[in-house]
C-alpha cells in the first residue's frame, strides 16, 4: 500500500533521515517508533509532503506522492501531533469542511457515521473550544478520515493524553483497522505499539533498524527470564554456577537466569539440580517474557 525508497533529508548540516526505506501492507496496523529526535514526525511530512525529501521516492496505492500528488493525497488522512482546530465551529461542521477541501460532495450520512464510529456523535452540534483534549483529537482524526482515505497518518496520537484516554484511542484504532483502514502510527509510548501494532519499525538517529510483524520481532528477539527467590541473601554468586547466564538480584536474594525459547535446550532441569547441589533453598520461582520495550532499548544500545 506505501512504499518508501531511500528517503534522505537534511536541514542545512543536519541529516535528519538517512536513506529511509519501508514497506506497509494494506489493512495493517504499523508503529513507528524511537526516541525523541530520531526522525518520526519528519518521516510522516515527507510522505504527505509536508516536507520535500532531497531523494528517495514515496508511493502510496501506487502512485508517486510528487508526480501523481492528487491521486496519493486523496488515499491519505493525516491526523498530526499539535491540535490545531477552528474553536468556535461546531463537530459536524467542521469535519463536513473537510471533505469538501478533497472536492468530495457532501455526505451528512457518511459523516454521522465517522462521529458516530468515535463517539463524537453527542458532540456534533458543540462548539470544539470546550471539547476535551481527548475529544479533540478524536475531532481530528474524524476531519483526517473524512474524505474517506485509505490510508491514515496518526503522529504521536497519545500525545497530552491521559491513560485512560489513551486506551480509549487504541480501541478507536482497532475499530478503523476493523473497517479496512491501513494505519501508520509514531509514538515513544511502547506499550502502545505493543498494545495495537501489527508490525513495528524502530528508528534511530534518521535509520530505520528494522520493520518486522511484532509476534515475529517478539519470537525472534524475545527471551525469557526464570527469577529465582531464595531464602537466604547471597553476597555473591557461587562458584558452581558461574558458568549460567546468571544475573543476582538488586535483592541479593533472588538470580535471575536468562534463557533463549527458540533453543532445543533451556537449560533450566539443569541449572536447578546445581542449585540444589550448592545448597541454595529456593522459596519460589517465576518466569518473565521480554517485553516489546526490552528488545527496543535493546536495539539502540546496540546502535550506540
Amino acid at each position: 500500500m506505501i512504499a518508501l525508497e531511500a528517503i534522505h533529508k537534511r536541514f542545512a548540516d543536519l541529516e535528519v533521515l538517512r536513506g529511509v526505506s519501508v514497506q506497509v501492507p494494506e489493512r495493517s496496523v504499523t508503529a513507528l517508533i524511537g526516541p525523541s529526535g530520531s526522525g518520526k514526525s519528519t518521516l510522516l511530512r515527507c510522505v504527505n509532503l509536508l516536507e520535500i525529501p532531497q531523494s528517495g521516492s514515496v508511493t502510496v496505492g501506487g502512485h508517486d506522492v510528487v508526480k501523481n500528488f492528487r491521486a496519493s493525497r486523496e488515499l491519505i488522512g493525516l491526523v498530526p501531533q499539535e491540535i490545531s482546530l477552528e474553536p468556535f465551529e461546531k463537530v459536524f461542521n467542521a469535519v463536513s469542511f473537510s471533505r469538501g477541501l478533497f472536492g468530495k460532495a457532501p455526505d451528512p450520512a457518511y459523516v454521522e457515521r465517522v462521529l458516530r464510529q468515535l463517539s463524537l456523535w453527542d458532540k456534533r452540534d458543540s462548539a470544539i473550544m470546550p471539547l476535551s483534549g481527548g475529544m479533540k483529537r478524536r475531532v481530528l482524526i474524524a476531519k483526517a478520515l473524512a474524505h474517506q482515505p485509505k490510508v491514515l497518518f496518526l503522529d504521536e496520537p497519545s500525545a497530552g493524553v491521559d491513560v485512560e484516554l489513551r486506551k480509549d484511542m487504541w480501541s478507536v484504532v482497532g475499530d478503523l483497522k476493523a473497517a479496512g483502514v491501513t494505519i501508520i502510527l509514531t509514538t515513544h509510548y511502547i506499550e502502545e505499539a505493543e498494545a495495537i501494532a501489527d508490525r513495528v519499525g524502530v528508528i534511530n538517529k534518521g535509520e530505520i533498524l528494522l520493520v518486522e510483524d511484532k509476534a515475529a520481532l517478539m519470537r525472534r528477539m524475545g527471551q525469557k527470564q526464570l527469577h529465582v527467590e531464595l531464602a537466604v541473601p547471597l553476597t555473591a554468586l557461587p562458584a558452581a554456577l558461574a558458568h549460567y547466564p546468571l544475573e543476582l538480584g538488586s535483592d541479593r536474594q533472588s538470580l535471575i537466569y536468562t534463557y533463549d525459547t527458540k533453543g532445543e535446550r533451556t537449560g533450566i532441569v539443569t541449572f536447578l539440580s546445581d542449585l540444589r547441589a550448592a545448597g541454595l533453598q529456593m522459596t519460589d520461582l517465576q518466569t518473565r517474557q521480554s517485553s516489546l520495550e526490552d528488545i527496543f532499548v535493546g536495539l539502540l544500545r546496540e546502535q550506540a
